[in-house]
């Protein structure tokens, strides 16, 4: 199976076998006030433009952007589609299955 942060650029498919986009994001929530700090994964965020993957306007390892990157990325991910964790049906093979409809995906 693929670790969550290997998830990155991989195609994402939905239930009917549709092509839906690339995963371009991962968004997680953070838990503090636990002797190990924690994160729970709550979605993808998916593209069917590479761009964002390939303009490096992925976070640092602390979760941080500059805001040049912010903006930048505001403009990049509009249109993208946002997979709630929840829907992911399988996630290995270099592929993501998701087990609803795209048209039932809301956009970011």
């Amino acid at each position: 199976m693929t670790s969550v942060t290997e998830l990155i650029g991989q195609s994402v498919w939905d239930s009917n076998g549709v092509w839906v986009g690339f995963v371009v994001d991962i968004r997680v929530i953070k838990h503090k006030g636990e002797l190990q700090q924690s994160h729970t994964v709550y979605g993808l965020v998916v593209s069917s433009r590479r761009g964002p993957l390939l303009l490096g306007l992925t976070r640092d390892r602390e979760g941080r952007a500059s805001w040049f990157q912010r903006t930048v990325a505001r403009l990049v991910y509009a249109g993208c589609t946002f997979v709630p964790w929840s829907c992911v049906a399988d996630y290995g093979g270099g592929e993501v299955h998701i087990g609803v409809h795209r048209k039932q995906l809301n956009r970011v």
